[in-house]
Parts: C-alpha cells; sequence; structure tokens
C-alpha cells in the first residue's frame, strides 16, 4: 500500500461487485477512504467494505438507488457526513437492457429506458449532487464504454447512446469545474469479465471472431482499468481533463 491518495476520500457508485469492487479496493490501496453504493447486493457491499478496511482506511456502504434521482443528495450528504469531506467521484453504476436491434417489433423499452434513467440521469444527477461538495483539485471519473464511440454490435443503439450521452456530458462538466482544478474524464473500457459481458456476449469468454477484431488478443482485466482510474485521481493526473481515455486493447483501431 503506498499513500499517495492518504486523506483523499472517493465515492465509487456501484461498489459492490464487479468492476467497482476492484476500482473501490485499489483506491483503498493507495491510502484514500472509500464510500461504495450498491443496490440489493448489501452483503457483497459489506465484504467489499472489510476488505477496504482490512487495508487500513475507513470505508462505507450505502444503500442508494441511482434510477431514483432524489437518492443523489442524500448520498452525497451522507458521504461528508461520515468522512467530512468528498475529493473523488467514480461513475461507475450502470445497468445494461438485453440488445435488441430497435426495429425488432418485441423492442423492450421499459428496460431500455429504466437503462437511460440509471446510467445517464442517475449519473447527471449524483455529478450534481456532488459537484458542490467536491474539494478544490477534486476527481471526476466516469466509467463509459467503448460502445459510447463505436457501437461494436448490433443492438446496442440505446447501451451506447446511454454511454455517448456521458461524453458530452463529462466534457461540459470539465470546463465548468475547471476553475477550481476539478479534473473529469471519461475512462472506456471495451470487454470485462463482468456480469455486463455475460448480458452482451453471453459469457465471460469472449468468442473468437470478438477477439480477433483486438490487437491486443484478449479482454481487459478488471484491475488495468482500476489501474487507470487511480492514475486519474491522483497527484499525475491533475493536468488530465476533458479527456476519453479508452482500454479495449486497440478494439475499433
Amino acid at each position: 500500500m503506498s499513500n499517495g491518495l492518504k486523506g483523499k476520500v472517493a465515492l465509487v457508485t456501484g461498489g459492490s461487485r464487479g468492476l467497482g469492487a476492484v476500482i473501490a479496493e485499489a483506491l483503498a490501496a493507495e491510502g484514500a477512504d472509500v464510500a461504495i453504493t450498491y443496490v440489493a447486493s448489501g452483503a457483497k457491499a459489506e465484504a467489499v467494505v472489510e476488505k477496504l478496511k482490512a487495508k487500513g482506511v475507513r470505508a462505507l456502504a450505502i444503500r442508494s438507488d441511482q434510477a431514483d434521482l432524489a437518492a443523489a443528495r442524500p448520498l452525497v450528504d451522507a458521504v461528508v457526513e461520515h468522512f467530512g469531506r468528498l475529493d473523488i467521484l467514480v461513475n461507475n453504476a450502470a445497468v445494461v437492457a438485453k440488445g435488441q436491434q430497435v426495429d425488432d417489433p418485441a423492442l423492450d423499452t421499459a428496460k431500455l429506458d429504466h437503462q437511460w434513467q440509471v446510467n445517464v440521469m442517475g449519473t447527471i444527477a449524483t455529478t450534481r449532487a456532488a459537484a458542490a461538495a467536491l474539494s478544490d483539485g477534486g476527481r471526476i471519473i466516469f466509467i463509459g464504454s467503448l460502445n459510447g464511440t463505436l457501437a461494436l454490435i448490433p443492438g446496442v443503439a440505446d447501451y451506447a447512446g446511454t454511454k455517448a450521452a456521458l461524453i458530452g456530458y463529462a466534457k461540459g462538466v470539465a470546463r465548468d469545474l475547471g476553475p477550481r482544478n476539478i479534473t473529469v474524464n471519461v475512462v472506456q473500457p471495451g470487454a470485462m469479465p463482468t456480469d455486463m459481458m455475460v448480458e452482451a456476449l453471453g459469457s465471460t469468454t469472449a468468442p473468437d471472431a470478438f477477439l480477433d477484431m483486438h490487437p491486443i488478443r484478449r479482454i481487459a482485466t478488471l484491475e488495468e482499468v482500476a489501474a487507470l482510474v487511480n492514475f486519474l485521481a491522483g497527484q499525475n493526473g491533475g493536468y488530465i481533463t476533458g479527456g476519453v481515455i479508452d482500454v479495449a486493447g486497440g478494439l475499433g483501431i
């Protein structure tokens, strides 16, 4: 454990499992105190909290449904009340609806609308709530998707749209908060071994045809993505803002 983020407080939404949990652990390994959110995985969230505390930092799990826009302000207030400050926001929480082509007669618009609510409106609500609370020199990191700039397969229009929307929003927030030396960036992973990959590809093992699209012929590890988040959150990331950074093995070049 190093102390590059000692004294900092981070909020990682959707931090009870998958990439969010690994990001939370990586931030804690650099000395940051970490709050994570969850919706239904209370036991998993508490297990993550125990792992974080074992690294010698303070940690807290907060139940907060990102689909409920009114939950954003109480979430941020709870973090500040518990830790006394907020320095880093990682907007990680998201959902993926099963891919359907836009002309599918059986298009499940309710699930697609929920996806927009969580991925876009919920993320915006959290960012708005956090903006005033963030310390000067703070960090906001959006976890996007390579689909935000490349629609990789049929049936991803709505999911890709939600991630593309965050790019424009992040750039605007970077402009607004730049005078306070708050950086705002988007990290765009490609495929990772998560529940979302199972939804998109049916397995955590990518098919050969998909791997063949990658110059580096494998999917990302969660730790590789978390390492980039750590860099952007740290001292050496202080002059990178408005960026959209791919962690996708060259997919799409």
